[in-house]
């Protein structure tokens, strides 16, 4: 039974336990950073959300394990444009619903009947999915390659555009995301540079005309104001307060090299964010800086894991697709760990698997799933190339074994 039950994880072993090692640290940072929020929200019942972390962990790893033993690689390329054009269809939605009850003040979530969505979550996975499709089939040629790049380009501008409304540093991660796509994609560098250029030109040209512009257009306001307060401080007296990246320096401080230990965080009493955006300080907090170090080695690890399925893959579309996804989880990681340690400037992106789940969780799961599929085709490509041939003479009773497959 327990052997048969090991048989249906199929695919990276490693890139397995990760997960599972995510997990389990999710766990118990999620129960020690929300029992500030249990006892403002839930009546002080610390299990609710320890309770909700195991449903949607447990939920993301089913998914996973369907779209490993289930569902073949070839239905996720004949679905990425259809999932590129829902996920801008709910983008527009939530603009469109701006200001009512079925969107969060932030802009960011759609409510349904109690239950929360963010459309960027999905345009990240579908963006990533639509790119793969288009750059596994335009590499032959010159022409090929500048045909790709502007249907890339130009799905990538609406969707990047549409999040920025709301969500600035999605959009700038997606961004990146798919202009390394492209450049492993043999995509002509003039083109990425150029490109290059024109994004840094809008955003230095937005940064010095947010004060002109009005309240309706994103969040160029807030974007601006904490850039500035991350390249210039102000001082202590004029300051209005702690802020929450005041306190993430704090709790990395008081962690040390070893931690206060598994359930005694001080500051995650004191931060909105703590089991969301900043929940890595709380992680070195209580299992020190050793404790932070073995967290980006898992990332790294995963990282790792992903470019060798790369290099496994046989098809072009899988190999693309693990690019993607893979720099999307790793990039979406460092932004959480740079911004809980001060080095870079505060915006909002959980830390994969491991923060408070939700939307985020849901899809990182199908990243999971998704490069897990291609690593059990890899592995099943081959073993078919592996396996002997076995040729009978037509005037003998033996079979020879055709060694040439295998060199």
């Amino acid at each position: 039974m327990q052997h048969s039950i090991l048989k249906l994880f199929k695919g990276d072993r490693v890139l397995w336990m990760v997960l599972m090692l995510l997990s389990v640290l999710s766990l118990l940072i999620v129960y020690s950073s929300t029992g500030a929020l249990a006892y403002r929200v839930a009546q002080g019942n610390t299990l609710k959300y320890l309770f909700r972390q195991v449903v949607f962990l447990g939920t993301g790893i089913g998914v996973i394990l369907l779209m490993v033993n289930v569902l073949p690689i070839k239905l996720y390329s004949k679905l990425a444009w259809w999932a590129l054009l829902a996920s801008i269809g709910f983008l527009l939605f939530s603009i469109a619903m701006r200001g009512t009850s079925f969107v969060s003040s932030s802009g960011r979530t759609l409510n349904f009947w109690g239950a929360t969505f963010q459309p960027a979550e999905m345009a990240k996975i579908s963006l990533v999915l639509f790119s793969a499709k288009i750059l596994g089939k335009r590499q032959k040629t010159k022409g090929d390659l500048w045909e790709a790049f502007k249907k890339i380009i130009f799905y990538t501008a609406i969707v990047c555009g549409l999040i920025f409304i709301s969500d600035f540093s999605t959009s700038a991660l997606l961004f990146a995301t798919i202009m390394t796509m492209m450049f492993c994609g043999r995509i002509p560098l003039k083109y990425l540079f150029s490109l290059v250029g024109i994004g840094i030109a809008l955003v230095v040209t937005i940064y010095f005309t947010a004060d002109l512009l009005p309240d309706s257009i994103g969040r160029v306001h807030t974007i601006k104001g904490r850039i500035e307060r991350f390249i210039n401080p102000p001082p202590p007296e004029a300051s209005q307060g702690i802020t929450q990246a005041d306190y993430a320096k704090l709790a990395i401080y008081s962690g040390g090299i070893i931690g206060k230990g598994p359930g005694h965080s001080d500051v995650s009493n004191y931060m909105a964010a703590a089991y969301n955006d900043f929940i890595f300080a709380i992680i070195v907090e209580e299992y020190g800086l050793l404790g932070g170090i073995a967290v980006i080695m898992l990332f790294l690890i995963f990282f790792f894991r992903g470019v060798v399925i790369v290099r496994r893959a046989t098809r072009t579309f899988p190999a693309f697709m693990v690019i993607g996804l893979t720099l999307v989880l790793v990039f979406q990681a460092m932004i959480n760990i740079g911004v809980s340690s001060g080095a870079l400037p505060v915006t909002g992106q959980p830390l994969p698997w491991i923060s408070l789940g939700g939307t985020s969780l849901l899809f990182t799961s199908l990243a999971f799933g998704l490069i897990l599929s291609v690593s059990h085709q890899n592995q099943k490509d081959k073993e078919v190339v592996e396996q002997p041939i076995m040729i009978k003479a037509p005037d003998e009773d033996y079979e020879i074994e055709n060694d040439a497959v295998n060199d």
